[in-house]
């Protein structure tokens, strides 16, 4: 086979000109076992998104990061680092059969709130060595130097609206992390960080925050806040115990 792209990579260069090296001459033939059918290629993605997209051998989630890479129109740059991050399989653990069909054939579609929550969440770019000792506050800061790819590991819709967005319940005052919008879903998504478990406290303060928001910031056409503990340890059974049983808005998710 090496000798036979060798031969084959000669005779189209001196035809035809430069392009045609061996590797080249591997990925197209890839290419067409992948993508036999023209119509299925997409004009609005450029060959060097597909190079990306030929390195993942599973059928499915090659059809994701395509639907992805459309829909979220990601350059090239963080296609890769969707796929390096493993964007796919986190959104499956979370996922029911129908779901991963649906990741397939529609990617990611935002339907619901639990819809907004990926575990763990991965945050690579901020650059924090292991073995770190650092705060919440920390923590905070490096994301907001990290907005842009923060936003984009949240995913489609969000909007930032502030830090610290002051709370007063009569002479007390209360400052959660990070407040997004979400367009998509219309609601608003209040983001706090902890450093270690979740504490049933941790919680409790959440359920204040998005009840503030739902009975005096969103408006009568906007949907229910979602309030996000974004942890480096989830504590499952506190956060079961601690919200009721129908819970919709509220989520622990952990990050990497």
């Amino acid at each position: 086979m090496v000798k036979l792209y060798l031969k084959l990579s000669h005779k189209l260069t001196a035809e035809f000109g430069k392009g045609f090296s061996k590797r080249n001459l591997e990925r197209m033939r890839k290419f067409y076992i992948y993508f036999p059918i023209a119509t299925t290629v997409s004009s609005q993605l450029s060959w060097s998104h597909y190079l990306e997209i030929l390195k993942v051998d599973e059928e499915s989630k090659r059809n994701f990061y395509i639907k992805e890479a459309i829909n979220s129109r990601w350059s090239v740059r963080e296609l890769q680092r969707q796929i390096g991050s493993l964007l796919y399989e986190r959104l499956l653990l979370s996922a029911n059969k129908e779901k991963v069909l649906e990741l397939a054939e529609k990617g990611h579609e935002l339907k619901e709130s639990k819809d907004l929550v990926k575990d763990p969440f991965v945050l690579e770019f901020l650059d924090i060595k292991e073995n770190t000792n650092y705060l919440e506050s920390d923590l905070e800061k490096n994301i907001l130097e990290h907005l842009k790819e923060f936003l984009l590991e949240l995913g489609k819709g969000f909007m930032f609206v502030g830090s610290q967005v002051r709370l007063t319940l009569e002479e007390d005052h209360f400052y959660p992390d990070l407040v997004f919008y979400n367009r998509l879903l219309k609601c608003f998504v209040i983001i706090d960080l902890k450093i270690g478990k979740v504490t049933h406290q941790d919680i409790g303060q959440m359920q204040m925050y998005v009840n503030y928001y739902d009975r005096e910031i969103k408006s009568d056409d906007e949907n229910p806040t979602v309030g996000i503990l974004l942890s480096t340890l989830k504590n499952k059974t506190v956060v079961k115990y601690t919200l009721p049983e129908d819970n919709k808005n509220i989520f622990s998710s952990s990050y990497k």
